[in-house]
């Protein structure tokens, strides 16, 4: 009736592997065990083809070859953008603190206001 499809997940070689149903096994009256000769036979039963096992992909080396002052480029690039992200973090920290202490010096006068008003009353 309905059968359920299983997508068959592709090995890291890119070989993609069937997926290997089980065959029903007759029963064992059904079929007649006989010895075969050299001889081709007239009987008609098929023989099991064997599974195909993908080979185990060979490891290869890196992915990018990098000559010496393509190093010293990367790492001179990589040191850059530590240093401009550092300098961005350490620059929005500085507006932060310098905004809390405005916040912090706006409540001190507006306390000492509110104060000095309700002793004059």
């Amino acid at each position: 009736m309905l059968r359920p499809r299983i997508p068959t997940m592709p090995t890291p070689t890119g070989i993609v592997a069937p997926l290997v149903h089980p065959t029903p096994v007759p029963a064992s009256g059904s079929l007649e065990q006989h010895q075969h000769s050299t001889a081709a036979c007239a009987c008609q039963h098929t023989t099991l083809a064997p599974a195909v096992v993908p080979a185990p992909a060979a490891p290869s080396g890196p992915a990018v070859r990098l000559s010496p002052t393509g190093l010293l480029v990367a790492v001179g690039g990589g040191a850059a953008v530590v240093l401009v992200v550092g300098a961005v973090l350490v620059s929005m920290l500085l507006a932060v603190a310098v905004t809390a202490m405005s916040v912090a010096v706006c409540a001190v006068v507006l306390r000492s206001m509110v104060n000095g008003t309700a002793r004059h009353r």
